[in-house]
């Protein structure tokens, strides 16, 4: 903590940190370790973002856990082993709270503190947080690791307050234990979430009732224990595994291939994609290299899967309910399940389609549709995020001349590298809006996020600099880059929260990279080595880029 001679603030540091999620937690740690005062800024009474809130029913990851972990720290590896292939969600924070515990990164962040406000003093080249507890920090960097995923979507029903019943939101779940014995529940969502928790639920709940507007592919997740033997056999390949993560297009260890999907004759695409179903997990997305980008090679493996859902669901309209048709498969969040389909079997379970039957609203006693009025006892809401943009849009950021982010990405995001905008000097994205984000492993993405911004800070400080952003050139061609690479994969015919279509008046757009994580790695470096290419710097005082 730096000396603060300003009256009306708390306390002044070289780096604030809002989130203490994945991205947050490492943020800390990296700048701590660079020697730089820093403050971790967090709503949540603990660490975990995104896995502090969801502890919904069937929560579970799904990427292989191999993946979904820190590569930063040698005592971490050592000394933790994950207990099978796609963790649940209690495992998952457990690892989160390990590696805080072992690096003690609580110390270093206020919990149950909300920023109302962050905004830049052009003239001290300080941005102030204005937080929740009525208190004020400065700091010379802000960093927003607020995570893509961080603001639920409440639904748009009519008379939402009228329900008595219990009514739970999937991404704000409960500490307390919540029963569905004998009770009437009702789920409205069907994406990944929704996909984990209905299999659950269905197991105690009386009745079921699940109401299902866009239905989503899913393949079985074919989930299994580690053993003893396997972990060891991990632990000693870790260094390779994650060098192959590093320079793969998803950040990750998933399957891929060169192969077309015409380049086999017909029986043989059917025997890979038969041995993808059975082996689970995301297979198939490493099946044929043109899923995205050839729609006839899309449609047909989408028909294959449209083809088990027929073999496991018993009444014919179910199914049909069930497929979806309309979008690329994997154009939306390529969702593992277990036994999601098989639930559909069960007599206490039923499906409303909403596109038939859409909800109106709600009512005292359960959910209204166009045609009649269900009862439940309780209404569980999974129903996605305001994602990308939502949690930094959620409060008023404020750069220079009084620009705030609200107003800059009223027409989409935009940003050089994902990582930072013209007229927000030092304020640094983790994992934001125009790089790779939902589209690799998260925990990839954020620790190269962190690396490069520790790159940069670096530099500033070696060099007497004190301010830095991009100019609007470069973030223009960099969102030039973005769109031009979008328009070769399938990912934007969806509907999706990737595109911004499960918001009402936001956006609509798809601005995520999808170049793939190597490529945009290398893009990030390659800028810091060309004297840090599209970025102008500052020194006290002095306003004028600095070369």
């Amino acid at each position: 903590m730096v000396e603060n001679t300003n009256g009306n603030v708390d306390a002044t540091y070289d780096a604030i940190v809002v989130g203490a999620g994945i991205g947050g937690l490492y943020a800390v740690y990296k700048l701590r370790e660079m020697g730089l005062s820093v403050l971790g800024i967090e709503a949540g009474d603990n660490v975990g973002g995104v896995w502090y809130w969801n502890r919904y029913p069937g929560a579970r990851c799904d990427l292989l856990t191999i993946d979904y972990c820190y590569t930063f720290s040698p005592e971490v590896d050592a000394e933790w082993s994950w207990s099978e292939q796609f963790a649940a969600q209690p495992e998952i924070l457990e690892y989160i709270n390990f590696v805080a515990d072992r690096h003690e990164l609580r110390k270093d962040y206020l919990f149950e503190t909300r920023v109302e406000r962050a905004a830049y003093d052009e003239a001290r080249q300080l941005w102030s947080f204005r937080t929740s507890t009525g208190k004020t920090f400065e700091a010379t960097y802000a960093v927003m690791a607020t995570g893509p995923l961080s603001v639920p979507k409440k639904p748009d029903f009519e008379d939402f307050e009228s329900f008595k019943g219990e009514l739970y939101y999937s991404g704000r779940w409960p500490k307390e234990p919540v029963s569905y014995e004998g009770k009437r529940v009702g789920v409205v969502g069907v994406g990944s979430t929704g996909i984990q928790i209905i299999p659950v639920v269905a197991q105690e709940a009386q009745e079921l009732t699940v109401f299902q507007r866009t239905p989503s592919f899913t393949m079985p997740m074919r989930n299994h224990k580690h053993s003893a033997e396997y972990t060891a056999e991990i632990k000693r390949n870790l260094a390779a595994m994650r060098a192959g993560a590093r320079n793969s297009p998803l950040g990750g260890v998933r399957p891929a291939t060169t192969r077309p999907y015409f380049s086999l004759p017909p029986e043989q695409r059917v025997a890979i994609m038969e041995s993808a179903w059975q082996n689970g997990g995301h297979t198939f997305l490493g099946s044929f290299a043109d899923l995205m980008q050839n729609e006839e090679a899309n449609e047909q493996v989408a028909e294959f899967v449209r083809g088990k859902i027929s073999e496991v669901v018993k009444d014919p309209e179910t199914a049909e309910t069930l497929k979806p048709r309309g979008y690329p498969i994997f154009a939306r969040r390529a969702c593992l399940d277990t036994n999601y389909y098989e639930t559909y079997n069960e007599p206490h379970v039923s499906l409303v389609d909403c596109f038939k039957e859409p909800i109106v609203g709600l009512t005292e006693k359960g959910v209204r549709t166009a045609t009649r009025e269900i009862e439940l006892d309780m209404l569980i809401l999974a129903t996605g995020y305001d994602g990308l943009t939502g949690a930094l849009m959620a409060f008023d950021v404020v750069g220079r001349g009084g620009k705030t982010i609200n107003q800059e990405w009223k027409d989409g995001a935009h940003s050089y590298l994902g990582l930072m905008m013209k007229d927000f000097p030092n304020l640094f994205m983790i994992c934001g809006p125009n790089g790779p984000s939902a589209l690799a492993n998260i925990f990839t993405i954020n620790e190269q996020n962190v690396n490069w911004l520790a790159q940069a800070i670096d530099h500033m400080r070696g060099s007497g600099l004190t301010a830095m952003e991009p100019t609007g050139e470069a973030e223009q061609e960099w969102m030039d880059l973005v769109h031009d690479l979008s328009l070769n994969t399938l990912v934007s015919k969806a509907k999706t929260w990737y595109t911004g279509a499960n918001v009402a008046g936001k956006a609509r757009g798809l601005t995520m990279y999808t170049g793939g994580f190597k490529a945009y790695r290398e893009a990030c470096q390659d800028a810091a080595d060309d004297n840090w290419r599209g970025l102008v710097f500052e020194k006290a005082g002095v306003r004028e880029a600095v070369d």
